[in-house]
């Protein structure tokens, strides 16, 4: 069956997915893949290494016209500075909808420290984008013209800011964001729908190690509220790491659970409601200096498209590696 024949199809890919297709890059839980950049400007260039990281998500397999997300990042230091730059490509496609997007991100970190044996850093970020947002309507026309529907791929380009700060303190980090500060309308021409995009984002987590040991664990949470809807939801995560002679080892698992609630009607007639739940098991190495990750989503929702869950890879490759490493279990600095 075609995904672009379901009625449902506008309800459930809102229940799915928390972004909705024209609010720039969606936010997935491919930042847990030491890939905090992408959600957070300030993070550009905050590592001892620069970093290339390429994801590739999809889901729904099996299922034509099914969202799925490309992403690339770059980001590092400039040279000895207190500056980092960085830049995202991406393109994301859902049902009808699709978006392409690209960003520059400038960061400036402020060094508390008085040498590399401790962290204490203050970080901000600005991102500057351009997205074009596309809607596919040449197959809308089943029941002959419809004065709201032009029956062409309508485009429109816009441009968009996030900023943000992060805060590294040890083995205790903490990251606020702005995401789509500016407004504007995309495809649609109501602009009271969409012109406020607008997402704040806080993360925080500490990592946890014994002296001289070779395991570290890393809880931490993520939360995130859109302006325009009201709605909001949490991740939970947790991490653990193992060092190897190449790297290392680790895993975690992540839950999102929203505060909001969509109403459905049951087989016998009833009223249910239901909130986005999911989990995400991760698995990821790094090789000296590459790094590959896959986690997998599952939805544990009551009513969904389908059983089948959505699969994500992530690739990277750091380099030009200039400052010594802090005296911290920091992942996402060392």
């Amino acid at each position: 069956m075609k995904l672009k024949n379901i009625f449902l199809l506008a309800i459930v890919t809102c229940f799915v997915n928390i972004a909705i297709s024209q609010e720039g890059l969606p936010i997935y839980t491919d930042y847990l893949t030491d890939n905090y950049y992408l959600i957070h400007p300030s993070m550009a260039g905050v590592a001892n290494c620069a970093k290339v990281r390429l994801t590739a998500r999809q889901q729904w397999f099996g299922q034509d016209d099914a969202p799925k997300l490309l992403t690339l990042n770059i980001n590092g230091r400039i040279g000895d500075t207190p500056s980092g730059i960085g830049g995202i490509l991406y393109t994301d496609k859902n049902g009808y909808h699709s978006q392409s997007g690209a960003y520059f991100t400038y960061a400036h970190h402020l060094m508390f420290s008085r040498s590399e044996a401790d962290l204490n850093m203050l970080s901000f970020g600005l991102s500057a984008g351009i997205i074009q947002y596309k809607l596919d309507e040449t197959t809308f026309l089943f029941d002959g013209p419809d004065p709201i529907i032009d029956g062409i791929v309508q485009s429109e380009t816009n441009f968009n800011i996030d900023f943000g700060f992060s805060y590294h303190f040890l083995d205790f980090y903490l990251h606020g964001t702005v995401k789509n500060v500016l407004e504007n309308a995309g495809v649609n021409s109501d602009t009271n729908i969409t012109s406020n995009l607008r997402r704040y984002l806080l993360s925080t987590g500490y990592v946890f190690s014994k002296f001289d040991s070779t395991w570290s664990y890393e809880p931490s949470l993520m939360f995130q509220y859109r302006d325009a809807t009201k709605e909001a939801s949490i991740d939970f995560n947790a991490k653990v790491y193992k060092e190897m002679d190449f790297g290392k080892i680790w895993a975690g698992l992540s839950y999102r659970n929203s505060f909001d609630g969509a109403e459905y009607i049951t087989n016998s007639g009833a009223i249910n409601s239901q909130r986005l739940q999911q989990f995400t098991p991760i698995l990821g190495l790094n090789y000296n200096e590459f790094m590959f990750a896959y986690n997998y989503t599952h939805q544990t929702n009551s009513v969904v498209f389908t059983n089948g869950g959505f699969h994500q890879f992530t690739l990277g490759y750091n380099f030009a590696c200039k400052r010594e490493k802090y005296s911290c279990n920091c992942p996402a600095v060392n």
